[in-house]
């Protein structure tokens, strides 16, 4: 199955800002992450179809993952 992963600000350290993967079924937002080499504890905001995830989220056909970090105003 296909997901688009948008990666924003300092996120894009792990990746290009858009791109489409291929992912087995059952795969999940965790597994994800952890494919593209951010580390667990890495603080960010994640996003499925403008939708708050869990990492536990597994991914369905032609979803959009966008990973956000923390913001911050002032």
């Amino acid at each position: 199955m296909r997901i688009v992963v948008k990666l924003f600000a300092n996120l894009r350290d792990f990746g290009p800002k858009y791109q489409e993967l291929e992912v087995p079924d059952n795969f999940t937002l965790k597994e994800l992450i952890n494919q593209l080499g951010i580390p667990e504890n890495y603080p960010m905001i994640k996003l499925v179809n403008g939708d708050f995830a869990e990492l536990s989220y597994s991914f369905k056909d032609g979803d959009t993952v966008s990973l956000f970090p923390p913001i911050a105003g002032g």
